[in-house]
């Protein structure tokens, strides 16, 4: 034990001047408790936060073959998932299609004001720009709706995966990519621009061995590929060019896509500890790469966590409820973006209910279950709910926030994302 500590910290200590964000997977049952997972990790969710929870597919909560632990087995066998989902910053949907009618509103009146101008014998005739710079000086408090324009993100992504998961081992191909786009009011002319733009693509494996029923460590390899495209900005001067520019940037992003010379390769130790039936704690180095992808170098995410499941919480009849409360130091040695020690804390709780079931069958016939999940990630709140069908059809809907800024607080980007699962 005191070998494998000394190792992940050796691996952890040598990405210390390391800075880049590495392909994340957005895992919505963890997102939406907080992403504090690497204790928890009772199904496919291994493959992604800790390795070492696959020892306990289909056994941790198996109430025949450990009935010590409590609650039931999240399925007979093991997982295998086909996901797709998508998300998109709805609040600013909304308040960016306002700000545009109220912009395009502003440059219809200063047009208008050109035209009378200009039929008007008596009156000096100039541009619509003109009539409006004219505008903005008589009437600056039109300058707000200038302001409540500038720089409107709109972040939308996309997560795409496949997965298989059985005890002790577990693989997943998955795709996540998010395009930025944004507008901006401009001190002249209005523009939209792309500061965002990337797709990452990952292929993992990995085992887990348990040395007693108590303890077991895991180790998975990955080979990942980025694409990103720089910022453009396109406004009305070169509006008539707009089509040649995007040519350009897709053509940017797909001609190298399969220069497999771009692809990095990496690694994820993990070690899993269960103290008693109800509270076991876990420890991941994850992302440690060997090569620089995309011209992007990555810290190793070093994360330590605790996961409680209180036996009188949890019912193993055909109506089966789960519960558990789960808290990470995440991104330990990790300071780019949030400084204070509190925004490495993650911590969320979840409930899972049979609300339709077959009784008698121990709850292997199961016909619909609800999850509820909320929490904290990095000093912003965190929710989501799921609900399962026959145990292969699950919609779920997490949201949560991502720092944009240097520390908590700064500059928020809230997520909603969607995802629709099938499989066992």
């Amino acid at each position: 034990m005191k070998r494998l500590i000394s190792l992940l910290a050796v691996i952890g200590l040598a990405g210390i001047t390391f800075a880049a964000k590495a392909p994340t997977h957005h895992s919505l049952r963890a997102e939406a408790m907080g992403n504090a997972h690497v204790a928890l990790v009772d199904d496919k969710e291994a493959i992604y936060f800790n390795y070492a929870g696959l020892s306990q597919i289909n056994r941790l909560g198996n109430y025949e073959k450990r009935p010590e632990q409590g609650y039931y087995p999240r399925n007979f066998i093991g997982d295998m998932r086909l996901n797709l989902g998508g998300a998109g910053p709805f609040e600013s949907y909304f308040s960016t299609f306002n700000d545009v009618k109220n912009l395009q509103a502003m440059y219809q009146r200063a047009s208008n004001a050109a035209v009378v101008a200009c039929n008007d014998p008596f009156q000096v005739c100039q541009s619509s720009m003109n009539v409006l710079m004219d505008t903005l000086n008589s009437h600056p408090e039109l300058i707000n709706t200038l302001n409540s324009y500038d720089h409107k993100r709109l972040d939308m992504r996309i997560k795409m995966d496949a997965e298989m998961a059985f005890h002790g081992f577990g693989g997943a191909v998955w795709v996540d990519g998010q395009i930025a786009p944004y507008l901006d009011g401009g001190l002249i002319l209005p523009y939209m621009a792309i500061d965002t733009f990337y797709v990452d693509a990952v292929v993992q494996a990995g085992i887990a061995y348990g040395f007693t029923d108590n303890f077991s460590v895991g180790l998975g390899g990955k080979i990942a590929k980025r694409q990103k495209v720089e910022a453009i900005t396109m406004d009305v001067m070169n509006y008539n060019s707009l089509q040649d520019t995007l040519e350009d940037r897709y053509h940017d992003a797909t001609d190298h896509i399969f220069d497999f010379n771009s692809v990095s390769i990496g690694m994820d130790i993990g070690a899993l500890y269960q103290l008693t039936r109800e509270f076991r704690v876990g420890l991941s180095v994850r992302d440690i790469y060997f090569k620089e992808l995309a011209g992007d170098k990555f810290m190793p995410n070093v994360s330590a966590g605790f996961n409680y499941s209180p036996r009188f919480f949890n019912k193993n009849t055909g109506y089966a409820r789960k519960f558990n409360f789960a808290m990470d130091y995440a991104d330990a040695i990790s300071d780019e973006n949030n400084y204070k020690p509190l925004s490495h804390v993650n911590f969320g709780l979840e409930v899972e209910q049979n609300i339709l079931a077959w009784p008698g069958y121990n709850n292997e016939i199961r016909a619909l279950a609800l999850r509820v999940s909320g929490g904290f990630k990095g000093g912003y709140p965190t929710a989501g709910i799921a609900l399962e069908v026959l145990r292969f059809f699950t919609f779920e809907l997490a949201t949560w926030a991502e720092e944009q800024g240097y520390y908590t607080g700064q500059d928020e980007e809230r997520v909603y994302m969607a995802e629709i699962s099938l499989g066992f």
